[in-house]
């Protein structure tokens, strides 16, 4: 009976591994699924070899005679192997013994190299699941989780809700708001500590570091009383904040993308394929980061929850980032449901949205040209115009307050700064594409 019950659980192991490896098949590449195919092969021919093991097994359980239980036993033998999680025992014919482990040997190699292209290739896509809470989020799981369910209860951050879903985040609402308070309380008892510091030392920057403090400690705390209570209050808004603040980036991002991934659903639905199929081929390719999270939404709810394509449009644009991909997924579902071309509707989007993406090139080359004339002005004419009027200020024997190197000095460094600033301008105001 132990051997029998062996037998199947290592059968279950080897069948999620099974699964694990389809699944990963989905977003290999062609080499990749070479070699996944390989590991499932190998993995479905270890368990014919093991089913071929399991009559004789359930025959031995109602055997009574012990001579022949002894004789059965010796034709058995254990094969001990490594899974993905842990250390299996399978019972097996002694003649199949060999024949077992040449197909572990094919699959462990085939994994090896699956494994190392992995860690060679740059870019490649990570997959991850979901764990349990750990670390800083446990901690405030621990303490504030139910009084952060209790907020939520009362009506509070349900605006939240909808930022921390939108954003992609892989926490929930309730984590999320214990971790807001417990650092918020964190940042309270810090600055609280950093306040009775200030309020009996002063520090300098020249040696020694730090002195005591010997005026009116009543002037004193006039001073500093503000820190533990705008730190763990700028703390709260900046977490807050946060998750809305990246589905604006995120969202950005996905409209950047749109309206070269419309143009190649369009010429994808020409060829007469099934509308699932298309949100499929961009899901699962790498040619757009940001709107294929977006996209598996869609097929996730069709693959796992077992809604028709109309539902899934409909429950993904309420969750996306972008307002422009909530409109597509919108009318792509009012198209399919009134049966109209969904080529044509994809080609008139597509236009629409390409037309937008020129409008926004050229609003950001104007944008350009404009600052490159204050650039010129600020930059280049008016330091010209200062250093002039400095030599001219010497000339006239007017004494100065700056000497000629400190002068050249802050010419210098304020024409680097301005360098900074309109380069980081551009740089956030320049298109992904």
């Amino acid at each position: 009976m132990d051997e029998l019950i062996k037998n199947l659980n290592t059968e279950i192991e080897m069948l999620k591994e099974i699964a694990i490896y389809s699944r990963k098949n989905d977003y290999a590449t062609e080499h990749e699924r070479r070699l996944l195919n390989t590991t499932i092969d190998a993995l479905k021919e270890g368990l014919k070899i093991i089913n071929e093991t399991m009559p004789e097994l359930i025959r031995e359980i109602s055997i009574d005679d012990k001579s022949t239980s002894q004789k059965k036993s010796e034709e058995k033998t254990k094969v001990k192997f490594k899974s993905l999680d842990s250390e299996l025992e399978v019972i097996l014919k002694s003649k199949d013994k060999k024949r077992f482990l040449k197909e572990l040997l094919i699959s462990e190699k085939a994994v090896k190299k699956l494994r190392s292209q992995g860690s060679k290739k740059t870019g490649m896509e990570k997959y991850g699941e979901f764990k349990p809470s750990r670390g800083y989020v446990k901690l405030g799981n621990k303490w504030f989780l139910d009084y952060s369910s209790n907020l939520l209860k009362k009506g509070y951050f349900k605006s939240l809700y909808f930022s921390l879903k939108k954003a992609n985040f892989e926490i929930l609402l309730d984590s999320y708001i214990a971790i807001m308070i417990m650092t918020t309380i964190v940042s309270f008892i810090l600055c609280f500590f950093l306040m009775i510091i200030l309020l009996f030392f002063n520090f300098s920057f020249a040696w020694p570091f730090y002195s005591i403090y010997s005026g009116s400690y009543l002037i004193r705390l006039s001073k500093i009383f503000w820190i533990p209570i705008l730190v763990p209050f700028l703390t709260f808004i900046a977490i807050y904040a946060y998750p809305s603040t990246e589905k604006n980036s995120i969202g950005k991002r996905i409209e950047q993308e749109l309206p070269f991934a419309v143009i190649h659903m369009s010429a994808i639905s020409g060829s007469g394929i099934a509308p699932s199929e298309i949100f499929k081929i961009i899901g699962l390719g790498r040619e757009y980061p940001y709107l294929k999270k977006e996209i598996r939404k869609v097929l996730n709810q069709i693959n796992l929850y077992g809604y028709d394509l109309v539902t899934a449009l409909n429950n993904a644009s309420k969750t996306t980032p972008s307002e422009k991909l909530s409109e597509l997924f919108s009318g792509l579902s009012a198209t399919i449901t009134s049966g109209a071309s969904l080529q044509t509707f994809l080609e008139k989007r597509s236009e629409n949205l390409l037309l937008g993406y020129r409008l926004e090139r050229e609003k950001y080359t104007k944008l350009v040209e404009t600052f490159l004339d204050i650039y010129i002005s600020v930059v280049i004419a008016a330091p010209m115009v200062f250093l002039l009027l400095m030599i001219l200020i010497a000339l006239s024997g007017i004494q100065q307050t700056f000497t000629a190197n400190q002068t050249s000095l802050i010419a210098v460094l304020s024409i680097a700064f301005l360098n900074v600033l309109f380069i980081i301008f551009l740089q956030v105001k320049q298109p992904a594409y």
